[in-house]
């Protein structure tokens, strides 16, 4: 039982905390939800998010969160006054921007590291959504403070946020064996919409089987798009689902992307099937933001209230973007007087292959890799990272801290050495971030090679963005 004069007192205290906090990016912060949550308490915030007339949506997944959030957002904003946050991954974020903002849907991107922190299922139960959106799920954070947390719990703490859902629509990534099985184990609550690619155009530097979610088996891929995202079976029967909004077609430039997208989905808001066919011209963004785009559009697709507007208002955000959509410390080439260097935050594996497939459209000569290690418990990660280095058997290693421990990073150095002997190794201190971040700009300004990819574990968007910075403005 709601108390209402609590909540009408942590409500206008709330209001008055947005307007004297320092935003954050994305959501103005997340001080004036913790006033309204520490008066009202959490079990006023299913009242709190009752004001939104058409819902809200959460944004989750290892990979695509904050790109996908703002995409998204872009499109619904066409249409209709929304309320959203993006990069603050916690519950008192979305409670911020239920109190700051104006409109009839909200749009919250929601990172969940662990069942501890991320609460998937009371966030679930309070925000009750009418969307959860996935975009992949693969092996990151195997730690979260200092503490062992095992793929097999952070995966679960995916599955939560939408698990208890009893209405609305899934939003989902049928190419992710992990993603899909989500989206097929809810078809009887609730809608589910998949989204996938369609077309032999694309196809990985090195594909990687993973276990089926069902029975546990080694899935059998008859096409890998990136890493474990393909065409899949497994002898218990589980296999992708068909897409309902699906890639079928893509053209590469130097310049941009033309892309060619289907659609045939349900449309939760207005209630009906709806079908929609797209050719969009796009900067070359990335083969990770190819499924990213998807998302996004599937996700609008099926909430937005205006159906007769999906083909224009998708044309007019994507015929018309600017990188600025892109987070900051995210990868991206840059051309140093006729070198050119990639660099850019790889802190799972399946980032780590995303910059590379991005990377290898440039490189037609040998090129160096600047490999930045993960830590201490983190193997699986290096585990990853390694196949993927191998796939691209770059000419040339070098090995740096990417993390605390000098002492991880030299056992991994240790085990690349072994299949690339002229491997170097450079124990650079955490703690002094300044001066790590001016021998990697040295070492890839100096580099012997044309063609440079520099990435791997880090201080998140702050170091990349600060060794970009120094590269461009020298």
């Amino acid at each position: 039982m709601v108390n209402f004069l609590k909540f009408n007192i942590a409500k206008v205290s709330g209001k008055v905390a947005c307007q004297l906090a320092k935003y954050g990016p994305g959501s103005g912060g997340t001080y004036p939800g913790h006033v309204f949550t520490k008066i009202a308490g959490q079990e006023s915030i299913p009242e709190l998010a009752s004001g939104l007339k058409l819902g809200a949506i959460l944004i989750t997944g290892t990979n695509g969160k904050t790109t996908t959030t703002t995409l998204l957002i872009k499109l619904m904003s066409k249409d209709i006054q929304i309320k959203s946050s993006h990069e603050n991954n916690i519950l008192n974020s979305i409670v911020t921007a239920l109190l700051n903002q104006k409109g009839d849907m909200g749009i919250f991107e929601y990172g969940i590291r662990d069942l501890a922190h991320g609460i998937p299922d009371t966030v679930q139960r309070l925000i009750n959504p009418v969307g959860v959106v996935y975009t992949t799920i693969s092996q990151e954070h195997t730690q979260v403070a200092g503490v062992k947390n095992p793929f097999e719990s952070y995966y679960k703490a995916k599955k939560l946020l939408s698990e208890g859902m009893e209405r609305g629509a899934i939003v989902t990534n049928c190419d992710d064996p992990r993603t899909a099985f989500i989206g097929l184990n809810k078809e009887s609550d609730v809608e589910v919409n998949y989204y996938g690619i369609e077309t032999d155009v694309i196809e990985d530097i090195g594909g990687n089987s993973i276990e089926c979610p069902k029975c546990g088996k080694l899935l059998d891929y008859s096409h890998f798009y990136l890493n474990h995202r393909g065409i899949y079976t497994c002898e218990c029967g589980f296999k992708r689902p068909e897409p309902n909004v699906k890639l079928t077609d893509i053209e590469f430039g130097s310049s941009s992307w033309d892309l060619t997208i289907q659609g045939d989905l349900f449309n939760y808001t207005a209630s009906k099937n709806i079908k929609f066919n797209l050719k969009l011209n796009v900067p070359p963004f990335g083969f990770h933001n190819i499924y990213n785009t998807l998302a996004s559009i599937t996700a609008y697709a099926t909430f937005t209230p205006k159906v007769e507007n999906i083909e224009t208002t998708v044309k007019d955000v994507f015929n018309n973007l600017d990188m600025s959509f892109i987070p900051p410390g995210r990868f991206e080439v840059v051309d140093i007087g006729g070198k050119f260097v990639g660099l850019g935050q790889g802190d799972n594996g399946d980032a780590l292959k995303i910059n590379a497939m991005f990377m290898k459209q440039f490189i037609d000569a040998p090129f160096e890799f600047i490999y930045t290690t993960p830590d201490e418990n983190e193997d699986e990660i290096f585990e990853d990272h390694y196949e993927v280095i191998k796939s691209m058997n770059p000419d040339h290693i070098i090995v740096v801290p990417g993390r605390k421990s000098i002492k991880k990073a030299e056992e991994y150095y240790n085990i690349i050495k072994k299949d690339y002997p002229d491997a170097e190794f450079y124990p650079l201190s955490y703690d002094e971030m300044k001066i790590r971040i001016e021998k990697l700009n040295e070492l890839a300004r100096n580099s012997d090679y044309k063609y440079v990819i520099m990435t791997g574990c880090g201080e998140e968007q702050a170091m990349w963005e600060e060794i970009k910075k120094k590269m461009i403005n020298r």
